[in-house]
């Protein structure tokens, strides 16, 4: 898979040569509820419809759990266009997107004092 800052969508001299609004035809609101940590895979469907190559190049990215903002840093886009990228990967039913569970992780009140006692002394 060659890097997505190869082939026609990145120049080394003029950076990117489309802007990013072009990439989501101009819309800036996803249809799926993401944010930067949401993890999107791969379902290992094949989207029926058309997609650009950003789409293609998200999809490629998307062979395990992958959060939003890698995905965007990867694509050099703005976080608003990879979710709407991302979003039309997901109405098609070629990734899967979930919050990411911080339920799951106990939260220790002495570490998160320590951080709040560092911090007021920084300050």
């Amino acid at each position: 898979m060659p890097a997505p800052q190869d082939g026609p969508l990145l120049d080394d001299a003029a950076g990117r040569l489309i802007r990013p609004y072009t990439v989501s035809n101009g819309r800036t609101r996803p249809t799926t509820v993401l944010d930067l940590l949401s993890l999107v895979m791969a379902t290992g469907s094949e989207p029926q419809v058309h997609l650009g190559p950003e789409h293609t190049v998200a999809l490629e990215l998307c062979g395990g759990p992958t959060s939003v903002a890698e995905i965007a840093a990867h694509l050099r886009l703005p976080a608003v266009i990879t979710k709407v990228l991302l979003s039309d990967l997901v109405d098609c039913g070629a990734v899967t997107a979930h919050a990411p569970a911080f339920h799951d992780i106990p939260t220790d009140r002495s570490l998160l004092e320590a951080v709040l006692d560092g911090l007021r002394r920084q300050l």
